[in-house]
């Protein structure tokens, strides 16, 4: 994107679903479970990235050609691990270990699925489900259905062109529908919610399109649940990504969101990234800024969404990575977005703790919150280890929630 984790169990109920698992007792009503989103854009040999941009193409080739663009910005973003291969199991075990052993429950993967196949899927099929020690985290998918625009990089004035478009066609989602229940929903470490496994939408009016209606759009949603049932499973738990600030070039925001939440009968509302609701008013918006904007559109889905809604905790704002001009008016006129800048591991955790307890306040809310994200190094929103920080940020996580991820079988 691109650009484009959770805490479980307050109830009971809730409880059974995040352990993924048939319904047990947990010692902890409270217990916060964390998931991270995760951008599998840096293996090599996708067939679309090799025929675009050459062989053994991957995102860490703007990772690594990034420069500062103006006073005060830390670029570029160097991984302490170094430019790994995610679709190698042996490299997604060590993520895995490392997440873990820090706290995170679980990988939301960005899932893309065009109209002609999958796109970017190979950490998640060959890197994540093979990797030995798989079951210490569980997974879901939030299907990244934008438009896919060539901007790795992209030259400030170019025309932006979609690559794949993100509207599919109802028969495409049928596919889609068999896809995901066969080969993930079934799987003993996807994540569940009320025991139903959490399927998340990024684009909400990209997703109605594909229907030509909102009942149709409905009726697709609901056939997907009759589908669920039908292998075994208790449905689907629809979640939608919201959001008003546009990111990616020629996004439009919904306009009518807590009615599509409604209407299309959703199961809960989340949010990818802070600077969705978060205007950025400065080059370098300070974290604690951003932070509280963020808190006071949270309050505002919490009254008007009508479904639970899972809060979101971003470690930063950086895409400048993608720009081949790489200047502040590049900045201003690629993305319509500034930067978000002191986001230390310190102010990370002050926005967890935050978050947490904001959580743990509410007796009757959602025990659920997300992060962005595991590996958006060319957004500057990571918490993989890095030359400046270490593993700061996962630390960080560790600090807060204090808690090992179960594992699928418990």
């Amino acid at each position: 994107m691109k650009i484009f984790t959770t805490i479980a169990c307050s109830a009971l109920a809730v409880a059974f679903a995040s352990c993924g698992s048939s319904p047990k007792k947990t010692e902890d009503p409270d217990r916060i479970t964390v998931a991270c989103y995760y951008f599998p854009n840096y293996h090599t040999h996708d067939r679309r990235n090799d025929s675009l941009k050459g062989d053994g193409w991957a995102e860490w080739e703007l990772v690594k050609k990034a420069r500062p663009c103006f006073d005060g910005q830390q670029q570029p973003k160097v991984p302490a691990w170094g430019y790994t291969d995610e679709k190698d199991p042996a490299e997604m075990a060590r993520k895995i270990d490392a997440a873990a052993d820090n706290g995170v429950d679980v990988f939301i993967f960005d899932w893309y699925y065009y109209d002609d196949g999958p796109f970017l899927n190979r950490a998640l099929d060959e890197g994540f489900l093979k990797a030995p020690n798989t079951e210490k985290l569980k997974f879901a998918l939030m299907w990244a259905n934008h438009d896919w625009l060539d901007i790795h990089p992209y030259t400030k004035g170019d025309e932006q062109k979609i690559l794949y478009p993100g509207r599919v066609t109802p028969e495409t989602f049928d596919k889609i529908g068999d896809l995901i229940i066969k080969e993930y929903f079934t799987k003993p470490n996807y994540w569940t919610v009320d025991g139903k496994p959490y399927f998340s939408v990024y684009d909400v009016q990209k997703f109605v399109e594909n229907f030509g209606s909102v009942e149709a759009a409905r009726a697709a949603m609901d056939k997907l649940r009759e589908k669920a049932v039908a292998a075994g499973l208790p449905g689907v738990h629809w979640n939608l990504v919201t959001w008003g600030n546009p990111v990616l070039p020629g996004e439009k925001a919904a306009e009518n969101t807590p009615e599509l939440l409604k209407k299309l009968g959703f199961d809960s509302g989340t949010s990818y990234v802070w600077i969705h609701h978060t205007p950025l008013p400065d080059l370098q918006t300070d974290y604690i800024k951003a932070m509280d904007d963020y808190f006071a559109f949270w309050d505002k889905a919490r009254a008007e969404y009508g479904v639970p809604y899972y809060p979101n905790v971003t470690m930063g704002w950086d895409p400048s990575p993608r720009y081949v001009e790489q200047t502040p008016e590049g900045i201003k006129n690629y993305l319509v977005t500034y930067t978000i800048g002191n986001n230390t591991p310190e102010n990370f955790r002050e926005a967890l703790q935050r978050t947490k307890d904001r959580l743990l306040a509410d007796p009757n809310g959602p025990r659920i919150l997300n992060i962005n994200s595991w590996n958006e190094w060319t957004e500057g929103s990571y918490i993989e280890p890095d030359s400046i920080h270490g593993t700061g940020y996962l630390e960080a996580i560790k600090a807060v929630f204090g808690q090992a991820a179960p594992t699928a079988a418990e």
